[in-house]
């Protein structure tokens, strides 16, 4: 008997050390890395009031969102007709470009700006989308949100919904058109935003790049009302808008030197010689630069089927004053253990200038990493 029980000790201790049976681990570090806090890109180089505008807030921004000059950035006012930017951007994203809108009563008669619209007629969406942007149509306001929404007030609900998703914590819609409202305002900070956000819809920009258009069989002859787009170098858009209440309001976006700028003025009577200033400002003090990523670097895997495993960032921009040096600083863990998934972040790359941490990048695995499955005789003689 004693020699059965001396037997199957010496079994379970081989299975154990085989690992046919099971053990309690201790805990092992985890793979991933501090995350790094967020660069904030309106805090980057930025100067209060560059620039002097007769605006009652005013900004300059770099389409992936830096900051070059403001002023009374963040104050809530009236937005007028660059209210049809998001407008815009809702329709196109809901809408067909050659779907066909039967006009409905609503959108006939609209106060201010109009294309001249009648009720029954058939027009595309198309159409509607440049007597939007380059007339500043409120009656195309109306018909592009009953045709996306169903209803006005429906449609207004999902620019609000819209202006959620893109973080403007400042910006509420009551109309789809930008009459005047207690409860329809923005800031020049998020009217920026908006904008950048946008501009990357190719339909978009090309729609607030033209400067004139005939629409509906060579019926209508349309102009767009910025006139930065004809004397401006670089200007592509994006759109005007006034009303007694709010004052003049502009939004142009411009591109030079592989560097494209938003600036926004709200409330302001010199609005076309202020953009220019503030354009030219950001063009003469400002540049892209390269941010070298990093491709295959190898770090080190403990237990796993390979020995290493490769990571990557991506190459990258960061707007800067004009002539500065950016360095690189890689942190990541000494090794780490398997198993590894591809796409795990396991570091990151961080870019400084002048000792000012301004972007950061994940560094991730190239491929994945299985935990190596040691044989019995391994496990049984280490």
């Amino acid at each position: 008997m004693k020699k059965w029980v001396f037997l199957s000790c010496v079994l379970a201790a081989l299975l154990l050390a085989a690992g046919f049976l099971p053990l309690v681990a201790p805990d092992l570090p985890e793979n991933a890395p501090v995350v790094p806090a967020a660069v904030d890109r309106a805090g980057v180089y930025y100067r209060e009031n560059a620039v002097a505008t007769a605006a009652a807030a005013d900004i300059v921004m770099e389409q992936s969102g830096y900051v070059l000059s403001a002023g009374n950035e963040n104050v809530r006012l009236g937005m007028a007709s660059t209210t049809k930017i998001m407008t815009a951007l809702l329709a196109i994203e809901l809408l067909e470009p050659e779907a066909v809108v039967t006009v409905p009563k609503e959108a006939v008669g609209i106060e201010g700006s109009s294309i001249y619209l009648i009720e029954g007629e058939q027009i595309t969406v198309s159409d509607l989308l440049y007597g939007l942007m380059l007339e500043s149509g409120n009656d195309a306001a109306t018909a592009l949100a009953i045709a996306a929404g169903g209803t006005v007030e429906h449609f207004v609900a999902m620019m609000n919904e819209r202006a959620a998703e893109l973080g403007l914590e400042d910006t509420h819609f009551s109309n789809p058109h930008g009459l005047s409202a207690d409860d329809h305002y923005t800031t020049a900070y998020d009217l920026a935003r908006l904008t950048c956000a946008a501009l990357e819809n190719e339909t978009f920009a090309e729609i607030v790049s033209c400067k004139t258009k005939t629409i509906s069989d060579g019926k209508r002859y349309l102009s767009n009302h910025n006139r930065l787009l004809r004397s401006y170098e670089g200007c592509i858009g994006v759109k005007t808008g006034y009303t007694i209440a709010t004052g003049r309001t502009l939004v142009t976006a411009a591109e030079r030197d592989g560097l494209t700028l938003v600036a926004v003025t709200l409330n302001d009577r010199s609005d076309w010689a202020d953009h220019t200033k503030l354009l030219d400002y950001g063009f003469a003090n400002y540049e892209s630069v390269a941010l070298e990523g990093v491709s295959d670097m190898p770090l080190p895997v403990v237990g796993g089927i390979a020995e290493s495993v490769s990571v990557s960032a991506p190459d990258g921009t960061v707007v800067l004053p004009k002539g500065q040096t950016v360095t690189r600083r890689l942190v990541m863990p000494q090794f780490i253990y398997a198993p590894v998934e591809q796409g795990d972040v396991l570091g990151y790359a961080e870019y400084y200038c002048n000792g000012e941490r301004i972007a950061v990048e994940p560094l991730t695995a190239v491929s994945s990493v299985e935990v190596r499955r040691l044989s019995f005789w391994e496990r049984l003689f280490g």
